[in-house]
């Protein structure tokens, strides 16, 4: 009875193996059937870790399937469409190359490449106050204040000239994987041509300083119309308060005695 069921046991045990085995070549089966149907298409990614600012080599880039119906917009589909642009942010390996992270560079250095279209670039001397203890970094924003001498209110007036405006290179650094402050003497800013005039102005009618932002803070705020007030209050000069009168004084009749 025992030699039977060990038998019986074991032939159950074979042909489940079997049955096991043919499903799993079933499914492999059916997966690679549905990976062909599946269209793919070559897309650029980062072969090893691409810092900011550098200039891409054919050696930086590697080919790899991606489905088509989920390609990210702007990617390369060929190494030579990548070949001498400029990165404007890091990229890790493995992560598509797309095209508004990267800068076209011509002739001169790369730093120029890493400016935006429409925009400028501008360096100010900064000590360790200006520059916020050297806090301020490649990558941050800040906003920049101007102080002058009102000869008629014979003060010093503060002003935010500009708001949110982005740090492109501290001294010769344009390095964004910097995370601890150092003490500089040029902070360079990117800046619309008419910042650049504001800036340039401030700059000759007395001193900058500059405040670092919050990244997640892209609030512009008035602040025209708050300086036009204050301003209105500091040219009305304060009301004079009236002079008491001193009270008459009552005439005292003096009897004269006969």
């Amino acid at each position: 009875m025992n030699k039977r069921f060990l038998i019986l046991l074991g032939v159950a045990l074979l042909l489940a193996f079997f049955a096991a085995k043919l499903v799993n070549n079933l499914l492999i089966k059916s997966r690679e059937s549905q990976q062909s149907q599946i269209k793919t298409v070559p897309v650029v990614t980062a072969a090893v870790d691409i810092p900011y600012g550098v200039k891409l080599d054919e050696t930086q880039l590697t080919l790899i399937d991606w489905p088509s119906a989920s390609v990210p917009p702007g990617t390369f589909s060929a190494k030579e469409q990548v070949v001498n642009k400029v990165a404007k942010n890091n990229f890790y390996a493995g992560e598509p190359i797309s095209e508004k992270r990267m800068s076209v560079h011509s002739v001169g250095s790369t730093f120029s490449s890493l400016i935006n279209k429409e925009y400028r670039a501008i360096s100010v001397r900064v000590d360790d106050v200006v520059g916020v203890a050297g806090f301020i970094l490649p990558g941050n924003f800040v906003d920049v204040l101007a102080t002058k001498m009102d000869r008629a209110l014979n003060q010093a007036v503060t002003q935010t000239k500009l708001q949110n405006i982005k740090v492109l290179a501290v001294d010769q650094d344009d390095s964004h994987e910097k995370d601890k402050p150092a003490i500089v003497r040029a902070v360079t800013l990117e800046l619309k041509p008419e910042e650049a005039e504001i800036i340039v102005g401030a700059m000759q009618e007395g001193t900058i300083q500059l405040t670092l932002r919050n990244p997640e803070d892209l609030k512009v705020v008035n602040v025209k119309e708050k300086v036009e007030k204050v301003e209105k209050v500091a040219l009305t000069p304060p009301s004079q308060p009236l002079e008491k009168k001193a009270p008459p004084q009552k005439k005292l009749l003096k009897v004269i005695p006969w």
